[in-house]
This record gives structure tokens, sequence and C-alpha cells, in this order.
């Protein structure tokens, strides 16, 4: 299993965006560590992590590549959440006072740029004379 590790230009304050930051690069590494195989080695990468105003929730996406069916990934994902958010708060709990619930989304920027590229690809345009 391979994870990226990708920053997106985000809104908020300073603390927000430190605070996601760090959720998205400890994310990554739990997701990479996974001993016990929960991820079935999937290619997953955090592609964007938003942060509410109040630190209380973490917004994961999750962009999975070669994954055949997301949804059932992602929902076992949401089952070890708990445990997720525990390990989380392990490695994290020196820096924030409050670890904040994490909410997970598949995160489908890759999957719309296909299908547009696909798009493209097919277009029947006539040369011009």
């Amino acid at each position: 299993m391979s994870i990226a590790v990708t920053c997106s230009p985000m809104t908020g304050s300073t603390r927000q965006q430190r605070v996601a930051k760090l959720i998205q690069k400890e994310m990554s590494d739990i997701f990479q560590r996974d001993r016990r195989g929960l991820l079935d080695n999937a290619f997953l990468s955090i592609a964007e992590v938003r942060v509410s105003p109040d630190l209380s929730v973490a917004k994961l996406y999750i962009s999975m590549m070669l994954v055949k069916d997301k949804q059932a990934l992602l929902a076992k994902i949401n089952d070890h959440k708990k445990e997720f958010r525990k390990l989380l708060g392990d490695k994290v709990g020196k820096q924030l006072r409050i670890v904040p619930e994490i909410v997970f989304y598949v995160d489908e920027v890759e999957e719309n740029a296909q299908k547009l590229d696909d798009i493209i690809n097919n277009l029947n345009i006539p040369p011009t004379e």
C-alpha cells in the first residue's frame, strides 16, 4: 500500500490550516502503517483535510486508486473510525488539546478529471480546411 500526501489551498485561519496539515500528515502515516490490514492493501492518499473553525471536526477526503468498490472500503474505514481517531490522538495529543472528530469522504476529483479527459478524447472534431 502506498500513501501520498498532497496539500491543497484551503480557506480558513492559519490555525485551521496548520491543524489540517498536521492531521493529513499523521493520518497518512497511520494508513501507511496499517498493521492489521484493514485497508486491503489499497492505494490511498489523503487528498485534503478540512477542519471546522472550532477545530472539533476534521473532514478527510480520501483518494482511492485501483479500488473496485470504493464505498465498501469507505464503509470499512468508517467501521474503524474510533480506532483511527485513537491512533490520531496518540500522535497529536501533545499538539492539540482536543482530537477532532474525523469524517471520511471519497475524493472524486481524479475520477471526474479522468471522465472529462475521456469525453474530450472521444470528441469527433472535423479538421478545419
